[in-house]
């Protein structure tokens, strides 16, 4: 008989169908009955699909005080911003990743769980996550995604397929030109109290000329790239620097007026993703492809079982032990862990799990918790920004960590570091049976240490300010 499932648990009833295969890959058996195959940097499908046994362990085991992250955290400044963007209640759910794969449908092979954008999807580019709706309720349209954790007995269960968000949308989005400016609030110096509300309204003013541009030049009215420059990109120039300038003023009436901010003016357009100020990011430009994705009830490549949704996600901001951070830029790109470090070796493999109660200690094992504890994964994301990329060719060397002093490299800026908590309610029993696994790469096997998490900041200007503001200030600001 299938397990029966309480509503009140929020999982989502799958299905146990055959697995899906990457095609033209073989497959080879292995030790333990666990098949895996790898060719030219694509993944077979893992036939046995359990997560093993020896990937479990007591959190009780685990020594006391191995999470430097939250050590870090009693270092620096201590404000912090949380944003409330849902559980994923709408069960935005895909197996692309548009950071690490752009333009490959199920690149990712396994799912993810989206919070925030809701278009995210392998053809997301700038002007489509800017274009999007949210689940954050300030608006906050940054995409955050995780893989799904689900509960795998080998029974069988009933669920309907997962949302797929609009891929043809944001292909036309990616094709089209629009204009691409420099960020100007992760220039900024500290705001004065005094002066927030003015910079703050700029800001604004700012993005909302950005968004007249790209609709000027979409009406297709204008014929040649020298029509839209004389028409939008010269004017818009124009704007942002009055714009630009009273940003300035405000600040020097109150503090040191910057001088630097003149070169931030100027726009440039961008079309498919190409010839914009992205330096050395990979937004939205990878080829066009398919690899097998999700079948109809939400599995994909090995990854089988019972959705767990969270039942709370935590999204906060902090200093990350730094004495004050620069805002992100829009559109920057980070990564947490690393999805295959069975081939790329533990470098940028994180322990991201624990219990609620036991968050002062950090495992690479999926835990067990005592009775009344549950689990819990913890997603602390790199917070150095070499002050100009927004993504890097291995979406990796444009932001790093910073040392366990709130330090960053030479040449590097600290922002605001991105500390995502999940929580699950895994009954007791299936934890010690070692029945939960998250979704991975076929060659992962379920391995806890391919453990990740992926953010793309898409947040306006003067939210990713007011981030800035509350964390060196010292506030604990909840939106």
């Amino acid at each position: 008989m299938p397990r029966k499932t309480s509503p009140a648990t929020g999982r989502h009833r799958i299905t146990r169908r055959t697995k899906i295969a990457t095609g033209g890959l073989a497959l080879a058996l292995a030790v333990g009955g666990i098949v895996v195959a790898t060719t030219a940097g694509r993944t077979g499908e893992a036939s046995a699909d359990p997560a093993d046994a020896s990937f479990f362990l007591d959190i009780a085991k685990v020594p006391s005080g191995v999470n430097v992250n939250k050590a870090q955290q009693q270092k620096g400044a201590r404000g912090t911003f949380t944003v409330d963007c849902g559980r994923n209640e709408n069960q935005h759910f895909n197996p692309d990743n548009f950071i690490a794969q752009p333009g490959i449908k199920n690149g990712a092979q396994h799912l993810h769980d989206y919070v925030g954008n809701l278009s995210t999807n392998a053809d997301s580019n700038n002007k489509s996550l800017a274009k999007a709706g949210t689940t954050c309720k300030n608006g906050d349209k940054s995409a955050y995604f995780w893989p799904v954790v689900r509960i795998d007995t080998g029974e069988e269960d009933e669920n309907p397929p997962a949302t797929q968000p609009d891929r043809a949308g944001s292909a036309k989005d990616k094709a089209s030109t629009q204009v691409d400016c420099p960020d100007v609030a992760s220039k900024l110096p500290d705001v004065p109290d005094q002066a927030m509300d003015e910079v703050n309204r700029n800001l604004d003013l700012l993005d909302k000329q950005i968004d007249e541009a790209n609709a000027r030049i979409a009406k297709g009215d204008l014929k040649t790239p020298q029509d839209v420059q004389n028409a939008v990109v010269g004017p818009l120039k124009d704007k942002r620097a009055a714009t630009i300038d009273r940003i300035a003023i405000a600040i020097g009436r109150r503090a040191t007026k910057p001088t630097d901010l003149g070169g931030l003016a100027a726009c440039v357009l961008k079309q498919n993703g190409q010839g914009g100020l992205d330096n050395g990011g990979q937004n939205g430009t990878g080829q066009a492809g398919e690899l097998p994705g999700v079948n109809d009830q939400n599995e994909v490549a090995g990854n089988d079982g019972e959705i767990q949704r969270v039942r709370s996600a935590t999204i906060t901001f902090t200093s990350g032990g730094a004495n004050k951070v620069v805002a992100m830029p829009q559109f920057l790109r980070i990564l947490y862990g690393d999805a295959k470090q069975s081939t790329n070796g533990p470098a940028n493999a994180r322990p991201s799990w624990t219990c609620t109660g036991f968050e002062d200690r950090l495992t690479d094992h999926y835990p067990i918790c005592p009775q009344g504890s549950r689990v819990e994964r913890i997603h602390a994301f790199p917070n150095c920004w070499d002050g100009k990329n927004i993504d890097s060719a291995n979406h990796r060397t444009h932001i790093v960590f910073a040392d366990q002093r709130g330090k960053c490299p030479q040449g590097f800026k600290n922002v605001p570091q991105l500390v995502i908590k999940l929580v699950y309610d895994i009954p007791h029993d299936i934890q010690v049976k070692g029945q939960y696994k998250v979704d991975a790469f076929p060659q992962e096997s379920h391995n806890p240490r391919s453990d990740h998490d992926d953010f793309a900041n898409v947040m306006g200007q003067r939210l990713m300010n007011q981030v800035v503001n509350c964390i060196n200030t010292g506030k604990r600001c909840t939106q």
